[in-house]
């Protein structure tokens, strides 16, 4: 098995911010596994796992037992957005390519790596983005509004025997559909919590925006998203047929009522306006598709019509 050592930078960095994710981590570890990911066993990479000032520090023995390149940083007395996390770590990342977790409570399906990456192949300045899932009945605004909770999501996930089988995530998840009635794969994504760009253009981009000082970063990942779509020369790529799903974990919108979700999204829109001069939030950019149908529950367009 293929390991990074000081001599060879790896081609991957995987970076995934952590705060008060305890429970979530170690599943979200396990979904970037060498023994999960396709093709991975010897894929070299690292993932960075940055610690942004938890009440309770994360325990790397909750993970020992995952096959996966691991290195752990803690940040005291952090900023609660997660704008200089993300750039912390991008400065001691060694990998041609970059995968940026924002939110690290998310698991991911199979194929993220494989197909990522031979996106990256195919254009040589792809800005990758992985759909965003919940997992639960509902979008979680709703379902834990019904009920759903933690210890629901933890039988859900014995229900399909994960992570046997990553692409069953399909059959307990739902799409975030952003107020649509339907889901589908050619819809354009204005944001992902799995997005894959080259260090050089993130460099180039100057990181995430540190502006963006609101708890949860508030449009940060949105503006970022959109400023890589956007910069010259890159190609906007969505995958098809993989997923990264959202355990619930308390999120700044993500697990709140609808309510409180609109008001911080007005929030953020105010701010937004404020620092990009009331610019669209969405790139306008042609988009390419990449990827494949896995099971019949990955066909979304199917199963959540209006």
């Amino acid at each position: 098995m293929k390991h990074n050592d000081t001599h060879s930078p790896p081609t991957l960095s995987v970076i995934v911010i952590a705060y008060d994710m305890a429970r979530e981590i170690p599943r979200t570890l396990q979904s970037l596994a060498r023994t999960y990911q396709q093709e991975a066993e010897n894929l070299d990479y690292e993932i960075i796992v940055v610690d942004n000032g938890s009440p309770i520090p994360l325990d790397e023995n909750s993970w020992r037992h995952i096959d996966a390149p691991v290195t752990l940083i803690r940040i005291d007395n952090a900023h609660p957005s997660p704008a200089m996390a993300i750039n912390t770590a991008a400065e001691i990342a060694r990998g041609e390519w970059l995968c940026l977790m924002v939110d690290g409570a998310h698991v991911l399906t199979p194929g993220v790596f494989q197909f990522a990456l031979a996106a990256g192949r195919a254009f040589a300045e792809a800005v990758v983005a992985v759909r965003y899932f919940f997992l639960g009945p509902d979008e979680q605004n709703h379902s834990i509004a019904n009920g759903y909770c933690q210890a629901e999501e933890d039988s859900l996930l014995d229900s399909i025997q994960w992570p046997a089988d990553g692409y069953r995530l399909f059959e307990i998840g739902t799409p975030f559909r952003a107020g649509a009635t339907s889901a589908n794969w050619l819809h354009k994504m204005f944001e992902s919590n799995c997005l894959f760009i080259r260090r050089s253009r993130f460099e180039t981009l100057g990181g995430m925006d540190k502006d963006f000082d609101l708890p949860g970063g508030g449009f940060v990942n949105l503006d970022f998203y959109k400023r890589a779509c956007d910069s010259e020369g890159a190609t906007r790529v969505q995958l098809i047929g993989e997923g990264s799903f959202h355990q619930i974990h308390g999120g700044t919108t993500t697990n709140v009522t609808m309510e409180q979700r609109q008001n911080r999204t007005q929030t953020y829109q105010k701010q937004y306006d404020k620092l990009r001069s009331n610019a669209s939030v969405t790139s306008n950019k042609p988009v390419m598709y990449v990827g494949h149908l896995p099971s019949d529950r990955s066909r979304i367009h199917r199963h959540f019509k209006g």
